[in-house]
């Protein structure tokens, strides 16, 4: 199937799910070829997605320990790290079943390349961080929207079915964001979004789950 033709199929599953919020707070939109490079790699998509679920639950944990001052992060990130884990077995299950080996694969440089912007003193440190990870989360549910209904219907039906928790921790990061700066926070949104539609739309020499499109020459 190809991506033109999954159009309809994308928009279904999108109203059925609402993620215009997340659609809304991402710069741009992920280019179709990242979508064709994950077709054609979808035994690397399963393992990135399995690495991107653990440090995502690993993130959530380290807030917790170094920010335990604060109950209302406490509370949503805690949740937020169990459900990455039960995502991270879901992928490992589904991985199992297909017999794809659980390898090492290089991390993308996506998450890394955010975190440079991350200013190094508190309360903006925090505030920064929590930015962020609301930008890898509101990414992750747009791509899972939009290559779920290119997927075969197991993938397709998990992929659906992560996105109104991918939404929601969007939502808990950037909520917790303009808790702690007490102050507009636009300009750091800015700042941190114009850092990300770069990584999405540039080239990478590797297929990852956060990549951007693959270079014709590493396809």
């Amino acid at each position: 199937m190809t991506v033109a033709v999954a159009s309809s199929k994308s928009k279904n599953i999108t109203s059925a799910v609402d993620i215009s919020a997340v659609q809304a707070f991402l710069p741009c939109e992920t280019p179709d070829t990242w979508v064709e490079a994950a077709l054609a790699n979808q035994t690397t998509m399963l393992i990135d997605h399995a690495n991107c679920e653990k440090k995502a639950a690993s993130t959530a944990m380290t807030l917790l320990y170094r920010y335990f001052d604060r109950p209302e992060l406490l509370h949503k990130l805690s949740r937020l790290a169990r459900e990455e884990l039960r995502h991270f077995e879901q992928v490992l299950a589904i991985m199992n079943k297909r017999e794809i080996e659980y390898i090492h694969v290089t991390p993308s440089r996506y998450a890394v390349a955010l975190r440079q912007g991350v200013t190094a003193h508190e309360p903006e440190k925090l505030v920064d961080t929590l930015i962020v990870g609301a930008f890898i989360e509101a990414r992750s549910c747009e791509r899972f929207a939009k290559i779920a209904p290119l997927l075969d219907e197991e993938l397709s039906h998990f992929y659906t079915s992560l996105l109104r928790s991918e939404a929601r921790h969007f939502e808990d990061y950037l909520r917790l964001a303009q808790t702690y700066a007490k102050r507009d926070i636009s300009d750091r949104i800015a700042f941190f979004a114009d850092q990300e539609a770069k990584l999405v739309l540039e080239p990478d020499s590797e297929f990852r789950f956060h990549s951007g499109p693959i270079r014709k020459e590493n396809l």
